[in-house]
């Protein structure tokens, strides 16, 4: 009896885990700071399209959508789009049905 409920919770433990998906987390960006059409390399983790869908400079107020240029586990390559201005964070939408906008807590300034 006691075999059986070990080998259930083992079986439980499994699949709750296989069922989470990897939460995306940025944690510098270089340059940190560029203009129109500049290309920015942010590194961080699970920063790959199994996981992040899409990514967003964003005040708050506006999200303003990047061309992203290369992506894997660990880095995303973006291009500085024209209409952004100011101090701004980056945020990733997730992948999946449950789907969320994260805002990370790297920032790049973008000058005009």
């Amino acid at each position: 009896m006691k075999l059986s409920f070990t080998v259930l919770l083992l079986a439980a433990a499994s699949l709750a885990g296989w069922g989470q998906t990897a939460m995306p987390r940025m944690v510098s960006a270089d340059p940190p700071s560029g203009k129109d059409g500049d290309v920015i390399v942010v590194t961080g983790e699970n920063l790959d399209k199994a996981n992040v869908a899409k990514v967003y400079l964003t005040d708050s107020v506006k999200d303003i959508p990047v061309e992203v240029t290369e992506q894997n586990g660990t880095t995303i390559k973006f291009k500085i789009p024209e209409k952004a201005t100011g101090r701004l964070a980056l945020e990733v939408l997730t992948v999946g049905k449950d789907a969320k906008l994260i805002e990370q807590p790297v920032k790049v300034s973008i000058e005009q």
